[in-house]
């Protein structure tokens, strides 16, 4: 153990008996459970029928079909999957800049530094003390009057302390800091997590929003010139003017949807530039196309045994349930005697010099136990109180494991469904177009009324944001799949060296 190998480095260097009893103390009984990680749920899969067949296929760009290969590793830059540069470079920024990601730097450097300074809590504490003293003192306590000439007094002494960790509380109290350290490591690497997904989500809903505005404005280009030819048509006096009105009326109404879509482009590109670590007025234009994007067909899937492991989520819910287990024996340490060794060397002099002369050394050295005998019942409280607390971080622990196996299979199942959406989409929206073809030439050949004409427009134009917003979450499902299994953390490496405890600093250095 850590605490253990550090007393065995500082024996040599110290007289005396206090550290070889102290470490034959310290290596003795350990009060309080032993830390022991809960078992992976003994399932073989996240979905009742198991890993997923491979999904349907649509003959449109983000179309194809994707494949779920059990038990393979994620790779630690998983963003790269679709093979997107811009993609990448907002990523990579998204890391540079974001304060989020600085922040969980330093809380985890915090975490250690409290880790360390913890174990300094298994050493003895030695303090020097010196004085320098000028005085006179009254003869009246000897029964004579007057006082004495002034002299001068100094004073050189060193004081240890120590107290025994007989029942292992110290060593529990450091295993606790311990494992708020890796709960802290686990926070830096789910802050990771969520601003890359985030970061590649926010992309392609900003790219989903170009092209439905896009194919808004395709439409309505259409219809503008439809209306043109109905007016025509009603100069001619072949047409009533209604039809002109009705088709009016369409376009006006295609056209309020354009606005709607512009706001969210905007909101979506405040968001984007945040998660970038931009402010808004810093938007350079960088955007990515859905065309641009590639949608992987291999897509990996951990065995569940594993998800304990990679989900950073369930790792600090792990490293919680590890402090709130050591709490319990600093807890019930504290119920038990405890043992404290003092001892001090000093010398005191008239002069510096005297200081060493024979006869002006003075020490001491004692041990006291000290017991509480009535206290209110608070240490038993304090005890009660943390194994109560210990039980909720374990059911905790347990809802962070059923959420994430959930999140699996959510994924799981949107790859699925929306892989069947986007092919009954491009259907529907191929439907849809030739309807628009047929009845506007009816119309003109008298077949059919003109509400006929803009039914059918009408259905064209949502199916042709519908199979844009389909096409866009074949993307955001796969993003959101690696981001449910952990997102790789475990092939890269995402601390720096603002996670590092400081042991070159200054003494006193402050910043």
């Amino acid at each position: 153990m850590r605490d253990l190998s550090a007393l065995s480095r500082l024996a040599p260097r110290l007289k005396g008996g206090v550290v070889a009893a102290s470490l034959l103390l310290v290596s003795g009984c350990m009060v309080g459970p032993d830390f022991e990680a809960p078992d992976a749920p003994r399932v073989s899969g996240y979905l009742p029928e198991g890993t997923p067949r491979p999904t349907t296929s649509a003959d449109v760009h983000g179309g194809r079909s994707q494949v779920f290969l059990r038990g393979r590793d994620l790779p630690g830059e998983w963003w790269r999957v679709f093979r997107n540069k811009q993609i990448d470079a907002f990523v990579a920024e998204a890391i540079r800049n974001h304060p989020d990601i600085a922040a969980a730097q330093a809380a985890l450097r915090a975490a250690r530094e409290n880790a360390l300074a913890g174990e300094g809590s298994l050493f003895p504490q030695v303090s020097a003390n010196g004085s320098a003293t000028r005085q006179v003192t009254s003869l009246a306590s000897q029964g004579e009057s007057g006082n004495t000439s002034p002299y001068n007094l100094y004073n050189a002494s060193v004081s240890v302390s120590y107290v025994l960790d007989v029942w292992g509380g110290t060593r529990r109290n450091v295993e606790a800091l311990e494992a708020m350290a890796d709960y802290q490591r686990f926070q830096l690497e789910a802050t990771y997590l969520s601003l890359t997904a985030n970061v590649v989500t926010a992309a392609i809903t900003d790219a989903s929003l170009r092209a439905q505005i896009e194919a808004t404005n395709d439409i309505i280009k259409s219809e503008q010139e439809q209306l043109k030819l109905v007016q025509r048509q009603f100069e001619l006096g072949a047409v009533a003017q209604s039809d002109v009105l009705s088709q009016q009326s369409n376009l006006a109404q295609t056209q309020a949807t354009l606005p709607p879509l512009q706001k969210q482009l905007a909101q979506q590109r405040n968001q984007l530039m945040a998660y970038l670590g931009r402010l808004p007025s810093e938007d350079r234009g960088e955007h990515v196309t859905l065309a641009s994007l590639t949608l992987p067909r291999d897509l990996p899937v951990s065995v569940p045994s594993a998800l304990v492991r990679q989900r950073p989520d369930i790792g600090a819910a792990e490293a919680s349930l590890h402090k709130a287990t050591a709490t319990v024996g600093v807890n019930v340490a504290n119920m038990l005697p405890q043992v404290q060794l003092t001892g001090s060397y000093g010398r005191a002099g008239l002069t510096p010099d005297s200081l060493f002369s024979p006869g002006t050394a003075a020490w001491s050295i004692a041990g006291s136990v000290a017991q509480t005998v009535f206290d209110g019942g608070t240490l038993y409280h304090d005890k009660e109180s943390a194994i109560a607390s210990n039980e909720q971080a374990l059911a905790q622990y347990k809802s962070t494991v059923i959420t994430a196996f959930r999140d699996v299979a959510d994924s799981l199942r949107a790859i699925e469904a929306d892989a069947s959406t986007l092919k009954a989409q491009l259907a529907y929206e191929k439907a849809a177009q030739e309807s628009v073809k047929i009845s506007r030439t009816q119309y003109l050949a008298g077949a059919v009324t003109y509400p006929s004409v803009l039914t059918a427009e009408q259905n064209f134009q949502q199916a042709v944001v519908a199979r844009v917003k389909a096409q866009a979450a074949r993307f955001t499902d796969t993003a959101a799949l690696f981001q449910a299994l952990g997102g790789g953390w475990w092939n890269r490496v995402d601390q720096t060296a603002q996670a590092e405890p400081r042991t070159n600093a200054g003494y006193f250095q402050d910043h």
